[in-house]
């Protein structure tokens, strides 16, 4: 039985890694170096080099940085609000990323099939609750919803940290779906 020959990673051009400027292709190989393979996301976005730069610099500042926010409680959000806009490459690839920072080989799909069912910390639902608020109807959201938050214990730096990882996401996600952005055969096994 003939397998079907593997989709492309993008409905844009891929460039070479020959191709990129210096600095993106050093950071390219240094994910390759540290993970063993390349995020197709890095590739797909590579042809616009500038784009590149702002939307990891962006991506960095909130998913690396210090807080009361842990790295997989950031991840969370961006699985269940990627799932929540059909986006497969967030889903699959912050899924294992989950999987590997909560150390738990079950919660990615717990999270993205549907949170609220989900073992996780009535914390984590509440913002998980925001989170989906941010992504699908920020348009609605109140001063309760920060005092819900704030009652969980998260303070005003957390609630902009929720906020901003839901929003980046949402923009990431549009672009992967439009892009028809190919998730890794290797996220799939990360992490079980």
């Amino acid at each position: 039985m003939n397998q079907p020959s593997p989709a492309p990673i993008s409905r844009f051009r891929v460039p070479e890694l020959a191709e990129l400027p210096d600095d993106i292709r050093a950071r390219i190989v240094a994910v390759q170096e540290k993970s063993g393979f390349i995020p197709n996301v890095f590739l797909a976005l590579a042809h616009r080099p500038d784009e590149f730069r702002a939307f990891f610099a962006y991506h960095d500042a909130l998913m690396d940085k210090p807080g009361n926010l842990s790295k997989a409680e950031r991840e969370m959000i961006v699985v269940a609000t990627s799932a929540a806009n059909q986006c497969q490459y967030c889903v699959i690839a912050h899924g294992a990323i989950l999987r590997v920072r909560a150390k738990n080989p079950l919660i990615a799909d717990q999270v993205a099939v549907n949170y609220r069912k989900a073992d996780i910390t009535p914390r984590q639902k509440a913002m998980l609750d925001f989170a989906m608020k941010v992504a699908l109807s920020a348009h609605e959201i109140s001063d309760a919803d920060l005092d819900t938050l704030k009652a969980q214990g998260f303070s005003e730096d957390d609630i902009w940290d929720i906020s901003a990882i839901a929003a980046f996401f949402a923009l990431s996600n549009r672009l992967a779906n439009v892009s028809s952005m190919r998730p890794n055969a290797e996220f799939f096994a990360l992490g079980r």
